[in-house]
């Protein structure tokens, strides 16, 4: 019997800010073989305000240190892609009609209650974005909440990753763990997929969250993952053109996914061989199991990882900070 890789469509914010566009994303993913589709509860009020980021810093010898993205202008752009919390109902609701799993992730912690009580039905699934994989008090607040958890480890450092897994293990909730490269786009050469096998030591299930560019590479790193036994493969997903969204450079369209669906499917020895005939550069993906996030990575890491937090009153705590009281929230 042959053991599928289950294939997550993440919808993002390709979705544009629209339930009509939300719910064709939906029904084309699970017409062309999601398993789960993928939402994200983004508000653009838990955008925070940080100095550094308005003007960016690069050094005198010409190594950026900080990324430049100013408050103004990405607070204006993603408050015109904010759904309401309807709208995040209407998502549960048309996944289930379409006949695949939701998924939902939040990027501040005020936001899991909420997440939580829409109306699944069944076992409640939760994705952990990378840059949260490291927010402790976070994980350990979701795994009371859901039944899932899959978490992403990119812009993580190993000895984060470690402990992410004790307290997932824990929590005696299955979860998953996905290798991840947080470079938007990231290379074929940058993909690392032994850490994979890595990942392997630390949770029952694995995979790979792949930020490939679509253009360029298509779904050749998606398939050697599942070549290479990733329990999940999550994907961007899209509709519309790809200059359409910021996310649609890497964002695959119904037909690619249909491809890797077709993949999946294949025994483990056709996998490979069409691996062998069509991906002939399949090795340079390999890389190594252990490895230092390259500078993107970490200029990514220092941005995402406190973009979005809670508002307390005056102040913000962040998704690995202790102390946030839901009361006040």
């Amino acid at each position: 019997m042959i053991t599928m890789t289950k294939l997550i469509a993440e919808v993002c914010q390709n979705h544009k800010g629209n339930r009509g566009l939300l719910k064709e994303l939906i029904f084309a993913a699970a017409e062309a073989g999601a398993d789960i589709v993928k939402g994200q509860v983004i508000f653009s009020d838990d955008l925070t305000y940080r100095e550094r980021f308005e003007g960016g810093v690069v050094e005198h010898n010409g190594v950026r240190k900080t990324i430049q993205r100013p408050y103004g202008p990405e607070r204006e752009r993603l408050s015109k892609l904010d759904l309401n919390e309807d709208d995040y109902r209407f998502f549960i609701e048309e996944c289930y009609r379409a006949g695949v799993r939701p998924m939902l992730t939040v990027f501040s912690r005020k936001r899991i209650p909420f997440a939580a009580s829409l109306p699944w039905q069944g076992e409640k699934l939760f994705k952990v974005a990378s840059y949260d994989c490291a927010s402790f008090p976070m994980l350990r607040e979701l795994a009371g909440y859901f039944d899932r958890l899959i978490v992403s480890t990119g812009g993580t450092f190993d000895d984060e990753i470690k402990q992410a897994a004790e307290i997932l293990r824990s929590s005696a909730k299955p979860y998953a763990l996905l290798h991840c490269v947080t470079s938007y786009p990231n290379t074929l050469a940058m993909a690392n997929l032994a850490r994979i096998r890595w990942l392997k030591q630390f949770a029952p299930e694995t995979g790979w969250s792949d930020h490939t560019l679509v253009e360029r590479d298509g779904i050749k790193a998606a398939k050697v993952a599942i070549m290479l036994g990733a329990d999940y493969v999550e994907r961007h997903f899209t509709v519309l053109p790809s200059e359409e969204t910021k996310d649609g450079p890497v964002s695959i369209t119904p037909q690619l996914l249909a491809d890797l669906k077709a993949f999946s499917r294949l025994s483990g020895e056709e996998q490979r061989e069409a691996v062998k005939q069509d991906i002939p550069e399949w090795p340079i993906m390999i890389g190594a199991s252990e490895r230092e996030l390259i500078h993107t990575e970490m200029l990514n890491r220092d941005y995402y990882r406190g973009r979005f937090a809670s508002r307390v009153g005056e102040e913000w705590v962040y998704n690995w900070e202790d102390g946030l009281e839901r009361e006040k929230v």
